[in-house]
This record gives structure tokens, sequence and C-alpha cells, in this order.
């Protein structure tokens, strides 16, 4: 395909899907599908960025942050491909799909060199409104005595250097307050969180528990050696979370809220072992496909993480939190309402019930209550022991009357 047939084409695509889309759907209070955190060839991931976008947006996904270390897709980066078979043939491919108008490459010393598009070229040949976005983003990449220190930057106004530190959380505190004033003065809405705090479990609760301003870490992520689950000395990220929130609560501090991630890496080979694309991802409902509704939307906590089940609805009203979900057929559904009283040191289940809805009456002793759903069905390409889809719904508290 030529670049000059290309333009015609997309926006040919453009005018239908978005007659299409808008006909099916009223665009108020909406669920849109993205990913914060993966990866493409500008740092450690294995494909070229429009090609990961392809992938998403043909998997239904509304957003995706191509979030790689350190870096912005700006500027010109040359690649050499390797010499396994493997990155020869997603050449071959990459080559044949895009053409050789739109492919820049090279051969050096029995070497093929590619030069990777930037943000600004690709992204026009996959966004389309109300229907897929991409929001420019940044892993930054710190650490503090050989412990790896990540955060997300989400709808970036420019790149951000480490900052450095004399602790774990001091280099984390350093980084988000670095966001968090770009922000104010930009005034351009973007967000920070928190990425796999048990890789090489550099973070600890204790850690986290001494930030401020920081609003999001990932209660999943799909990498297969982040520890999601802890082991038997460390905790896991969801029990770590429902600790944060009771220490965040006694300080006066806004609730932590739990995102689902790919951190996808690898394209070419799948497997338990490996980085895989479509592992976690957040539902966001909000009424309009921008960078800055669906920040907002995630600030005030309507969104769900999820590796697979889908919610119809979540209410919270009049101290009520109900969900129902959107059944799949000859799956089983647990739903747990997941809290604590004021004063508790520690959470437990308050409610379990069987079935695709629930819900759940928050009296003024309750310090707050979040919802994890566990089905029957398992993920195509799980991560540790984690076989079944799962989704979370973020932590309310009492409303005051």
């Amino acid at each position: 395909m030529t670049r000059a047939i290309l333009p015609i084409l997309i926006f040919i695509s453009i005018v239908f899907e978005s007659f299409s889309f808008q006909q099916e759907e009223p665009l108020s209070h909406k669920w849109y599908k993205g990913n914060l955190h993966t990866h493409s060839l500008w740092s450690d991931g294995d494909e070229f960025p429009e090609v990961i976008m392809n992938w998403y947006k043909s998997k239904g996904y509304n957003f995706v942050a191509l979030s790689d270390h350190n870096i912005f897709a700006e500027g010109e980066k040359w690649i050499t491909i390797k010499d396994d078979s493997i990155y020869k043939q997603a050449f071959q491919n990459y080559l044949q799909q895009y053409g050789e108008d739109w492919v820049d490459h090279k051969s050096e010393e029995g070497k093929i060199m590619v030069r990777l598009k930037t943000f600004a070229e690709y992204v026009p040949l996959y966004e389309e409104k109300e229907r897929f976005l991409i929001i420019p983003a940044e892993e930054i990449s710190d650490g503090y005595k050989g412990k790896p220190l990540h955060l997300n930057v989400t709808n970036l106004s420019k790149l951000f250097s480490p900052q450095g530190g004399e602790s774990v959380a001091d280099v984390l505190q350093n980084n988000i307050n670095a966001v968090l004033e770009e922000r104010k003065v930009s005034g351009k809405p973007m967000m920070v969180h928190i990425n796999h705090p048990n890789f090489r479990w550099a973070i600890t609760l204790q850690d986290i528990v001494k930030l401020k301003g920081e609003r999001f870490f990932e209660v999943y992520n799909g990498h297969p050696q982040v520890n999601n689950l802890g082991d038997s000395i460390r905790m896991g990220t969801e029990r770590m979370w429902d600790y944060i929130n009771i220490a965040y609560m006694s300080k006066g501090q806004p609730l932590l809220f739990g995102l689902a991630t790919d951190d996808s890496h690898n394209y070419h080979e799948s497997g338990g072992e490996l980085s895989n694309a479509g592992r976690g991802w957040v539902m966001v409902r909000t009424d309009s496909l921008q960078a800055g509704t669906l920040i907002n939307a995630l600030e005030a906590g309507n969104f769900y993480a999820t590796t697979g089940v889908t919610l119809e609805d979540i209410t919270f009203d009049q101290n009520t939190l109900s969900l129902f979900i959107q059944e799949e057929k000859g799956v089983e559904y647990t739903i747990e309402f997941i809290g604590c009283n004021k004063g508790d040191k520690e959470t437990r289940v308050l409610k379990e019930v069987k079935g695709s809805t629930a819900s759940f009456v928050l009296d003024p002793n309750i310090l707050f209550v979040r919802a994890k759903i566990t089905s029957t069905k398992q993920q195509e390409n799980p991560v540790e022991n984690m076989k079944y889809q799962m989704a979370w719904v973020q932590p309310v508290i009492p409303e005051i009357e």
C-alpha cells in the first residue's frame, strides 16, 4: 500500500466507522477499553509502534498509551533487525503490510536497519474520533540501589527525566512531584501511576504509604516477572492495595485506585514466560474519548480493572454499591465485597455473592469497600497462577448525608 493511497482509505474508514459507531450507541456515559502500559521498539519492545496500534485497535481497544522507557517517539531513531528468523520475518511482514513508501530501511554490512516512525507519523494512521485514541506516554524508569522504580506518565506534555532520590520513597515522590508540577504549569491533564511494585520486590507497602499525590498503581500487571500474587513472605499487590488505602484514609489522603495493564513487550511469540498483549486493561466510563475526559474519569474512580470479565454497569447511589456483569453462557461468577470498618487494621470479605449481579450497602461505620469479581472462565494466556478472568471495582467510601 503506498502513502498516496493510504490517507484516502483512512479517510473513508473514518467516515464509515464514525457514522456506524455513533448510530449504535449514544455518546454519553460510554465504556472505553484501554491499556495504559505497553512498549515498542523505541525501547525494549520487539514490534514497530504502528503494528502495535493496529493490534490493539483490531482487538476492540479504544485507547492505548505507548509508554516506552525514558523516551518518547520523536526525532530520528534507527534499529537493527535481529538475526533471529522470527524478527526477520516480522520485518518482511511489516514491509509487506505498509509498503516501501512507508518503511524507511537500508542495509549496512549485511544487517537490515529500519527507521522507527515517530508519534506524529503513526498516530494519523489509526486515530478515529470516538473510536480509537493514542495517548502520548512514557515510563519513567528510575532506581535506587539497584531497585527498578518505574512510573508511567499518561498524556505527557514533555519527556520526563528520572529525578533520583535518597530512598525508594524519595525517588518515587520526586518523580510524582515532577509530573504534578508540569501538569500545574502546562494546564494539560496528565496522570502518573506506580508500575508493578513487586517487580524485583523493589517497592514495598511502606514506600507507597509515605507518598503524597499519587492516585494510581497497578494492582495487576501482565508481565510474567512482576509477582502480582507475592510469595510466602511478601504480600501480593491486591492485599497491598487495601493496606495502603487504610493508611491513606487515616491521613486524610484520597483513595488509591487500582489499574490493570499489559506491560506488553513481546508480540511475535506468546506464553506464560513472555510479556504479551491482551492480558489486562481498564474500562473507563465517561462521555467522550479524549485524554482529558478519560483522566478525569479515572481520577473520579469511574472505571474498573479487568483481565477479561466485562461489567454492564456499576452504580453507587444512596450508599449502595451495585454491579451488573455482562454474562457469558456457561460461565459462573463470584462477587466479593472487600473492605473494613473504621478503626480496623485490615480488610476482609464483607459479603460474597454467586451470580451476575450484587449490591452492598455501606453503613456509616464502613471505612471503604471495593468489589472483586472472579469468573470460572480461564484466561487464554495467563501469568503466574492467575488462571481465571477477574475484575476489580474501585473502592468507595460512605456518602455523608
